[in-house]
């Protein structure tokens, strides 16, 4: 644990002005993407994210993560997300455009990569060693709030890939006691089921088997059963930090 938190303490306090103006260049093609969308726009956000992805993977996870075991392989994820925004990008995959829809969550889910350090800060944690904007699970809670908000398709790689990290981040807690983690691993759960509702959705008119009714329903159960494993761990949690 102190080998984990030594790690985030040096990344910090390392990239912080890096860090600053990569959310700051969030910010800005975000509000850009919704009130001045170009072609020029979805392609700068586009290579931002693939950018995003590759610094997680280069300057997080290689260089300032050295000392963690597995550093390597969590780089090697990350830039593979960060080669699926390149392929993106190349076939135009995702346009990027509004759709409109889960207009309240999709926010909340932009707003959390600020709300990291807040909930650090009120956790009694102090700079550098706290969580940050610009690391892993910020970085996919921003993801899946864009993907939500300004993917008309779902990309359906991407969108495992960033519930698996979830999972991933979710085991933080309790080996490294990152209770921020559950800010991701809560915001996984709906945004599950709407992806893969509208995956099944957009593939309805194709004959498969189960049915999209039975997948819809195959889908709720397992969000439903993921969702009763997040709770039960939360409750764990809280019950150990009342125990201390």
């Amino acid at each position: 644990m102190e080998t984990f938190w030594n790690t985030i303490a040096s990344y910090n306090a390392a990239t912080w002005p890096a860090q600053l103006a990569l959310t700051l260049a969030a910010v800005v093609l975000t509000l850009l993407l919704y009130f001045r969308p170009s072609p020029a726009v979805r392609i700068a956000m586009k290579v931002f994210m693939a950018l995003l992805n590759f610094w997680i993977a280069g300057v997080y996870y290689l260089v300032c993560c050295e000392p963690r075991e597995h550093h390597d392989l969590l780089a090697l994820f990350w830039a593979i997300m960060g080669c699926i925004w390149v392929y993106d990008l190349a076939v135009g995959h995702a346009s990027l455009q509004r759709t409109g829809n889960h207009k309240a969550f999709a926010a909340l889910l932009f707003a959390m990569p600020l709300v990291y350090p807040l909930f650090s800060l009120l956790l009694g944690r102090t700079f550098p060693m706290i969580t940050s904007p610009v690391m892993p699970c910020s970085v996919a809670v921003f993801t899946i709030g864009l993907m939500l908000a300004f993917s008309e398709r779902v990309n359906i790689v991407l969108a495992m890939f960033l519930c698996h990290w979830a999972l991933i981040g979710l085991s933080k807690v309790y080996f490294f006691g990152i209770p921020e983690d559950y800010l991701l691993a809560c915001s996984i759960v709906p945004a599950l089921y709407l992806f893969f509702r509208e995956y099944i959705r957009d593939n309805a008119g194709r004959p498969t088997k189960p049915s999209p009714r039975v997948l819809n329903a195959l889908l709720a159960v397992m969000c439903l059963i993921i969702g009763s494993f997040f709770a039960f761990t939360l409750l764990h949690q809280l019950n150990l930090f009342t125990d201390c």
